[in-house]
């Protein structure tokens, strides 16, 4: 007698592990819209990108996969619209400027005719810069050597030069200079000293002399620092040897005019 099989029990449905990795997409995707949910997506800058590539030659003949609800007034407004604003604080600043450029050249004709019709030119150079209009007095016209007394010649000069800056409502820098020859002295120990009390020398005699109010005045001793020549000749040391007067430009009240 031939005995029969018996047929296992065979579940229906998907295999158990098919659950397990169903399970896994779920919590995955679960994860990502998470994540997406907490993102902050920046209307501005997607748009942005979307048209740099529309602007590329290499998708020239392909369209973009994105669409614009007015494709063609997008492409007229693709640049940043703040970047055609004016600035109306910044177009204020650059006719200010240019505003005291051209006074500070008008200026500068002024003092070189000031200077011609004085027979200042062998003392007294005149020249523009950024900082205004500079004039650079020698010396032997201001002082003894290693001394900051004015000389008594020195009035006639400082007078012209208090006349001139009378005629004009700019700040005022005095700057002294020497050469790289030490000093050691009780009233100077270094060049330092002897350089700031010529220029306060020359602010003194102008205030004193001439209507002018010393809130104009700046005054600052640099020593052998700032030399216009080598020292290495007798000559290029007196050049060294100088006290620049910078007539700043009209705004430079609250500004740093050295």
């Amino acid at each position: 007698m031939i005995r029969r099989r018996r047929q296992g029990n065979t579940e229906k449905g998907a295999p158990k592990w098919m659950v397990t990795f169903s399970d896994l997409m779920t919590l995955i995707l679960v994860f990502f819209v998470l994540l997406f949910s907490m993102s902050v997506v920046d209307g501005q800058k997607f748009q942005a990108v979307a048209e740099s590539f529309q602007d590329r030659a290499l998708f020239e003949f392909y369209p973009s996969l994105i669409p614009f609800d007015n494709p063609a007034e997008d492409r007229d407004t693709k640049d940043d619209p703040f970047d055609n604003e004016v600035d109306p604080f910044e177009n204020f600043l650059d006719s200010k400027k240019e505003e005291n450029n051209q006074q500070l050249d008008d200026l500068l004709v002024e003092v070189l005719d000031f200077l011609e019709a004085n027979n200042l030119y062998e003392s007294i150079s005149a020249s523009r810069d950024d900082r205004g209009v500079v004039l650079v007095l020698q010396e032997q016209v201001l002082f003894e050597s290693a001394r900051a007394e004015l000389i008594s010649d020195a009035t006639a000069f400082l007078d012209k030069v208090g006349t001139l800056i009378e005629s004009v409502p700019n700040p005022i820098m005095v700057e002294g200079h020497t050469d790289s020859r030490p000093i050691e002295t009780f009233q100077f120990p270094s060049n330092w000293e002897l350089s700031g009390a010529r220029a306060s020398s020359v602010i003194r005699y102008l205030v004193d002399n001439h209507d002018l109010d010393q809130s104009r005045f700046v005054s600052v001793g640099y020593g052998d620092t700032r030399p216009i020549a080598p020292n290495t000749t007798n000559e290029n040391l007196q050049k060294n040897r100088r006290v620049v007067i910078v007539i700043a430009e009209p705004d430079a009240e609250n500004a740093e005019i050295y």
